[in-house]
């Protein structure tokens, strides 16, 4: 995986792949990194020189992540609800031939302990939130018209009546149609604007070289191969010097600053593995989507804390 993130998004994106398992990664840690075009990878890793398990999804099913257990370099698996379907996704990477006995044994009982798991539970379909634009009313022109509108919506009133549900939902409509809503979208992918058409030849180059050679194991053929090999890691180190010396620049300018601040809140989000929660667990820690299942669960538990004796009536 190293240095090749971009390049195995852009395989995903081009062959239409969703939802990929990768092994021997080699990337120390565990955590979760944007890697550019829309996917996110999950990966675990002890040691930088070995082994290595990761899944990387595409941008969509995201936030149908509910949780993510890493159980070793070897093993790691994704619960996804996809449209009311409980999806768990293992990646496994199992030890070579001369791998000792007991490094097998410990891998296959980690998987058998990861896919012995089964869910059967439904969720109505999640739709990505479109927020009211309300940072438009920092320009003096937009507030002033929203202003206008809200007092026409609630028949010419200077003083907000008594209802504050019915306010707060004649507030909420006129910023929409007053400030416009966010389309949901994505936003430009910060972590790779190194990617660019150079690059991505030069990679295409690479992949038609190692088609030739693979059909044909001649020296020159291995050799056209590895030159394009090197030249594809130049093409990525100059463009990425390019655009960070362009990002530099800019961050004597407010727009640079924004870039920066929007670079670092989109680091921290990538870098977790549920993007919010949505679900607890029931008593005997299966997992509960269904807002009627949910209600009940939580309806349980308070009534068990609010009814449960403290240690002074107890002694009473």
């Amino acid at each position: 995986m190293t240095g090749k993130g971009r390049e195995l998004a852009d395989m995903m994106e081009r062959r239409k792949v969703d939802i990929l398992c990768v092994q021997e990664t080699r990337w120390k840690g565990s955590k979760a990194r944007s890697i550019g075009a829309g996917f996110k990878l999950f990966y675990y890793g002890v040691d930088s020189k070995r082994n290595g398990v990761g899944v990387v999804l595409k941008e969509k099913f995201v936030r149908n992540v509910l949780e993510v257990e890493r159980v070793s370099d070897r093993v790691m698996s994704l619960k996804l609800e996809i449209e009311g379907v409980m999806l768990n996704v293992v990646s496994g990477y199992a030890p070579q031939v001369g791998c000792e006995l007991e490094e097998k044994e410990r891998f296959w009982s980690e998987l058998d302990e990861v896919s012995l798991m089964v869910c059967k539970t439904k969720r109505s379909k999640i739709e990505i939130e479109k927020k009211t634009k309300w940072w438009k009313l920092k320009k003096e022109e937009c507030c002033e018209e929203f202003r206008q509108k809200l007092r026409q919506a609630l028949g010419g009133q200077v003083v907000l009546p008594d209802d504050w549900e019915t306010t707060a939902e004649v507030i909420r409509e006129t910023g929409r149609k007053v400030l416009g809503v966010s389309s949901g979208r994505r936003k430009e992918d910060k972590e790779t604007l190194w990617w660019n058409e150079e690059v991505q030849d030069s990679i295409q180059r690479k992949r038609l070289a190692k088609k030739k050679w693979d059909m044909d194991r001649t020296e020159e053929n291995r050799q056209e191969y590895k030159e394009l090999q090197r030249r594809v890691k130049r093409e990525v180190s100059k463009a990425k010097q390019k655009a960070y010396e362009e990002l530099y620049t800019r961050l004597d300018t407010r727009e640079g600053e924004k870039d920066l601040y929007r670079l670092a809140r989109q680091r921290d989000r990538d870098g977790k593995d549920v993007q919010q929660v949505r679900v607890i667990k029931d008593r005997d820690g299966r997992v509960l989507t269904s807002e009627e299942s949910v209600q009940r669960r939580w309806k349980e538990y308070f009534e068990e804390l609010m009814n449960e004796e403290n240690e002074r009536e107890k002694k009473e």
